[in-house]
């Protein structure tokens, strides 16, 4: 499904995130910025798929040569040696951010070189500027623009009816294509370069999904959805006399020209009351075979046909798989076998339940199989089996009852193409991936043909939130639409998103800095709880209880230990809790809506945002006070994190460009804040692993710094700031969330609206942070301590250990080296806000470079994992170098 990832554009626009191309800013004249990208390597945390993919296009004339295209994540070209997708608009930068969108695809069977893009995501005011035609003589390796005089919808409704974009298979610098919004049909004769509306096309379409719809969402025009073209009445170097247009009109769905596209006529005696969403061309046969629906999808249809026109005759046949009065569904997707002529399938793409449903005919219409049929109801019997151990996530962790099965063979199935070189091949997408098979022919011979997901490296979630805790695994995810994940390896699916509950959209998450086993996060869904919890490093989960009006997700924050969470639910006010949320009170002197964070150090500090105001709670979200600071952004287009291991350390990005907009940090819980200069605009912040020497952790951030948009890192406070991606890696909209890794110095994740989660990492090899714990050399600090050893959890073979390390002398400490032996052999496993090492049972403790000093009277905290058996007694020494510590 793509409903969520309509609003996280639709939510960002509101708050000005992604207005239109801003004024310049003129940068600091001290601003200390490198514009050349670090040596990164660029990759995704992989899910594999996540969205709808409503378009797949092969190459009419070169094997393997295959696109795909998506909603909001771009398009891709199919790589036949490794069996993946490789992703082809990662350039589309900040400002273009629509032309992530893909209305359509067209790749020239002449020049199979050639690929063709119709790019634009919205057509109403959420979409700051028009569509274009991208064109590429490369493959998509790179591309050449055309802006157009009007917006394209590649996440608007009738966005699976295509292909909108088609190119002359006789002679191919001649391309059509056909526009939403009543803008027509347009022409290009000169390889897309140059375009031009075709003046005589008749009609320029009226089919809208709901005219009432004052935002212009659902009320546009679907205008002109489909160009084919009959090679047989070309010859090569001249232009195809016959071409077939399928319009948005529900009375006049398809028109026709024979003489190269001078005049137009509507076909005589086409069906009325439906929409042709495909209309396939099997020059072979004769024939145009068209797909139609009540409705304009993806998500609607609850009446469709199939038809046949006989291009020599003129005559019209209704081959519809079943009678128009059983159906409960429109029908989309639509094939031809182009080895052997006759062959054609459809999919009942709206069949939500029990499943959707795929036909196929080997006598050109004239009788149909399906994919499944009931034996006796509920009980089903499958042509296929479905193999899905590649993206085991895609059975959502249901035990649904017959008829319904998991995972379910799909919905929302609007693209589906047999491979125009292997009659076993097909592909088709859903709302969640993108399947396929490699046997298909065993379908007709009476044996089950299996379905695979095919759809490595399209990864197309758009990303609400990351985090990325001290220990357990590097990355948790809120996604649109799937929840999110547990990444315990970024190189591998992970098996299943989160569950219990699952909520369609997760909107923010959090882990307790000194438990990160305690992780709560909050979402979306239809009916049941709102917000869920984990003590086991968000492996498993459970579900809290909704205070009264809660509507949606909102933002939540964990208590640094753990012990307490405050959420700012959407349809009420800010809630508090102690415990995991079965009772919730509600805060005071805060506005609902605030944006929601805790302090990393001090359990019972949490802070908020709202409409430009700073608020802060001491009493573990009790009651909150607004800081007298001004001058932050006016709007709530604001993210802010506070920074592990200080007290009252918070930096706040955000803004918008008619306003205040930037960076700004504050060293005392937001009483005060100062606005970085050498920031122009910044919209996300996070933190990672400080560098070798470095005594503050690493800065990330998606912000606009010396004129240029990009991700920046800064390893000296925000001091300088370095450019870490290129121009050809920019993914659109990134504004969401960032984060660094606190285990891996240089390593970022990045958020994307439809590209999923993106991570990098650095060939820089100064980079580590911190000191070596078995080093002799490192300082080693003199006077009195305290240690308080507490082991916060403890199961089967493992338990996990607070240590708190106090400065009780008069002297601060420039570094610390705290020393322990274990009484039953114990083992560290992982260290967070610390680096160890481990001798036997004599283990080392030592700070990382942001934590190394410790004023007299302050303390320092640091927390590990690890293994035990049989008895898991507690340390009665510590020692800090030589000096002795008293237990406390």
């Amino acid at each position: 499904m793509r409903r969520t990832r309509i609003l996280t554009a639709v939510l960002a626009l509101a708050a000005g995130l992604l207005a239109g191309t801003p004024p310049a800013l003129a940068a600091d004249s001290t601003a200390k910025v490198s514009l050349a990208a670090d040596t990164y390597t660029w990759k995704n945390a992989r899910i594999d798929g996540g969205g709808f993919v409503p378009g797949i296009v092969f190459n009419r004339s070169e094997k393997n040569l295959a696109y795909a295209r998506t909603d909001i994540g771009g398009a891709y070209r199919w790589q036949e040696s490794s069996k993946t997708w490789t992703p082809l608009l990662d350039s589309v930068g900040w400002d273009d951010w629509g032309h992530t969108g893909v209305v359509s695809l067209a790749s020239d069977a002449v020049d199979p070189n050639k690929v063709y893009a119709a790019v634009g995501t919205y057509t109403n005011s959420w979409d700051p500027k028009n569509g274009a035609v991208m064109r590429s003589s490369n493959r998509g390796a790179s591309w050449q623009k055309t802006d157009l005089p009007f917006k394209l919808g590649g996440n608007m409704p009738g966005r699976g009816m295509g292909e909108r974009l088609a190119v002359d298979p006789n002679k191919n610098s001649v391309l059509y294509l056909g526009a939403p919004s009543g803008k027509g049909l347009w022409r290009s004769t000169d390889s897309g370069v140059t375009w031009s509306q075709v003046a005589n096309f008749p009609n320029v379409g009226n089919y809208q999904q709901d005219p009432s719809d004052t935002s212009g969402y659902a009320s546009d025009n679907q205008g002109i959805v489909w160009v084919t073209f009959d090679e047989s009445t070309g010859t090569s170097g001249n232009a195809t006399r016959a071409i077939y247009v399928g319009v948005a009109d529900l009375q006049n769905s398809v028109y026709r020209s024979t003489d190269a596209g001078a005049t137009w006529t509507r076909l005589a005696g086409q069906p009325t009351g439906y929409l042709a969403h495909k209309g396939v061309l099997d020059a072979a046969g004769g024939y145009l075979y068209l797909s139609y629906s009540d409705k304009g999808g993806p998500y609607d249809g609850g009446k469709g046909q199939v038809w046949r026109y006989a291009t020599a005759t003129g005559t019209w046949t209704n081959i519809s798989p079943v009678a128009e009065a059983d159906t409960y569904y429109g029908f989309s997707g639509l094939t031809v076998d182009r080895r052997k002529p006759g062959t054609v399938m459809a999919t009942a793409y709206s069949s939500w339940w029990p499943d959707t449903q795929i036909f196929r005919s080997t006598d050109s219409g004239a009788t149909w199989t399906r994919a499944w049929d009931y034996t006796s109801y509920p009980n089903r019997a499958n042509r296929y089996t479905m193999d899905v151990s590649s993206s085991p996530w895609l059975t959502w962790g249901a035990n649904p009852s017959p008829p319904e099965q998991t995972p379910k063979l799909g919905w929302m199935t609007e693209s589906l193409e047999i491979d125009p070189f292997d009659s076993n091949r097909m592909m088709y997408g859903t709302g969640a991936t993108l399947y396929g098979t490699e046997n298909l022919t065993n379908w007709d011979s009476g044996g089950q043909f299996t379905i695979k997901p095919m759809v490595q490296g399209l990864e197309e979630t758009a990303v609400n939130d990351l985090a990325s805790p001290p220990s357990g695994a590097p990355l948790l995810s809120a996604l649109g639409d799937v929840g999110g994940f547990r990444h315990t390896d970024l190189t591998k699916v992970p098996s299943m998103m989160f569950t219990s509950p699952n909520f369609t959209t997760t909107t923010s998450l959090d882990f307790a800095e000194t438990n990160p086993n305690t992780v709560v996060r909050t979402g979306n869904l239809d009916s049941g709880p709102h917000i869920a919890f984990s003590t086991d490093n968000g492996a498993n989960w459970f579900a809290g209880t909704d205070p009264s009006g809660v509507s949606g997700g909102g933002t939540v924050a964990a208590a640094s230990d753990g012990s307490r969470f405050v959420w700012s639910p959407d349809g009420t006010g800010v809630q508090y809790t102690m415990g995991f949320g079965s009772s919730w009170s509600a805060s005071s002197d805060i506005p609902a809506g605030a944006i929601v964070e805790s302090d990393r150090v001090d359990a019972k500090t949490f802070y908020g945002f709202k409409s430009g105001k700073f608020y802060v709670s001491t009493d573990g979200g009790a009651t909150f006070t607004a800081s007298a600071a001004t001058g932050l952004p006016s709007g709530d287009s604001v993210r802010f994190k506070a920074l592990p291991g200080v007290k009252g350390d918070v930096w706040l990005a955000g803004g918008a460009p008619d306003g205040a907009y930037g960076l700004w940090h504050s060293t005392d819980g937001g009483a005060s804040w100062t606005k970085l200069s050498n920031v122009d605009q910044a919209d996300a912040i996070g933190f990672g692993k400080a560098a070798t020497g470095a005594s503050y952790q690493t800065l990330y951030t998606s912000a606009k710094i010396g004129g240029v948009r990009g991700i920046f890192r800064s390893t000296d406070k925000g001091a300088t700031w370095t450019r870490i991606n290129d121009d050809a890696h920019q993914w659109g909209w990134t504004g969401a969330a960032i984060t660094g890794d606190p285990r891996v110095y240089g390593r970022v994740y990045v958020s994307t609206n439809g590209r999923g989660v993106i991570y990098g990492d650095t060939s820089d090899t100064s980079g580590g942070g911190g000191t070596d714990p078995t080093d002799p050399t490192d300082p080693t600090p003199t006077g009195a301590c305290a240690v308080t050893y507490k082991i916060t959890n403890q199961w089967s073979g493992g338990f996990q250990a607070d240590v708190q390390l106090s400065n009780t002398g008069s002297s601060a400490w420039t570094g610390w080296s705290l020393g322990w032996t274990f009484p039953n052999a114990q083992t560290v496993s992982q260290t967070w806000n610390a680096e160890s090492a481990q001798s036997g049972s004599t283990v080392t403790a030592k700070n990382v470079g942001w934590n190394a000093n410790v004023a007299a009277g302050s303390s320092v905290s640091f927390g590990f994992t690890g293994s035990w058996s049989g008895t898991n007694g507690k340390p009665t020494a510590f020692k800090l170098g030589d000096q002795a510590c008293t237990v406390a």
